[in-house]
């Protein structure tokens, strides 16, 4: 008998206490993978990597954390994942995966027809050339998010699959209770950007989903994070002097 090939069984898209509208400790996030059988887990801070690059110091045996980034672009939201430095919000969708390739990283479309966040889908409406800019610059799709709702999920898998784009499922967790309530499971172990995004066209998704009451949690979490002085990165405006 055949041994069988290892497997991946990963979380793309979370979120821990350095964003704006969480509260989720890392240890405890890492603490919860690990217990739901999780191989790798991807932190994706709004517009910083500070805590994902702390928590990969800290990351327990057997579970590989990847230092990712939710930026908000000027189409929309896009996700870096292996990066090494930040990338600013504000740019150009096109500049946005451009900077993360620069640094060998993983271009990620989240939630792209969630009408209630900056998604590029939703954004773009009617604009059909708009979407094929964003199937033309990104590695894969969130093809399940497991905080969309009505036809956000379907309309993403259809995107992905007109495209011949890969899909992910993802918990989108903004508390420790959501993590990996949705997942991807991949044919494969990966430690590098070029290692996933070989796997990426197999993925296998696991969807879930968010409840209502959970998502309650997050209004306070920006309350709470407001008052420490930890509140949402915006772009820097420029006033055009030299």
């Amino acid at each position: 008998m055949t041994d069988r090939p290892p497997r991946s069984f990963v979380d793309l898209h979370t979120h821990s206490s350095a964003s704006f509208d969480s509260l989720s400790d890392p240890r405890a996030m890492m603490a919860k993978a690990v217990n739901l059988g999780l191989t790798h887990l991807a932190i994706t801070d709004h517009e910083r990597i500070d805590g994902a690059q702390r928590a990969a110091e800290l990351a327990p045996p057997g579970l590989q954390l990847v230092v990712g980034e939710e930026i908000r672009t000027a189409d929309g939201d896009m996700l870096g994942l292996f990066l090494q430095e930040v990338v600013p919000p504000g740019l150009s969708a096109a500049e946005t995966a451009a900077a993360i390739r620069e640094q060998g990283g993983v271009v990620g479309l989240p939630h792209p027809f969630d009408g209630l966040r900056s998604s590029g889908g939703s954004r773009a409406g009617e604009a059909e050339q708009k979407l094929e800019e964003l199937a033309a610059i990104v590695d894969y799709v969130e093809v399940h998010n497991a905080r969309a709702y009505r036809d956000a999920n379907p309309q993403a898998g259809a995107f992905a699959e007109r495209h011949r784009l890969p899909g992910v499922a993802s918990s989108d967790a903004h508390s420790i209770i959501e993590l990996g309530i949705a997942s991807t499971v991949l044919p494969g172990d990966f430690s590098t950007a070029q290692e996933l995004l070989a796997l990426l066209p197999r993925a296998e998704i696991t969807p879930g989903r968010a409840s209502y009451y959970v998502r309650l949690w997050t209004p306070l979490a920006k309350l709470v994070n407001r008052a420490r002085g930890n509140t949402r990165i915006r772009p820097v405006e420029h006033d055009g002097t030299s």
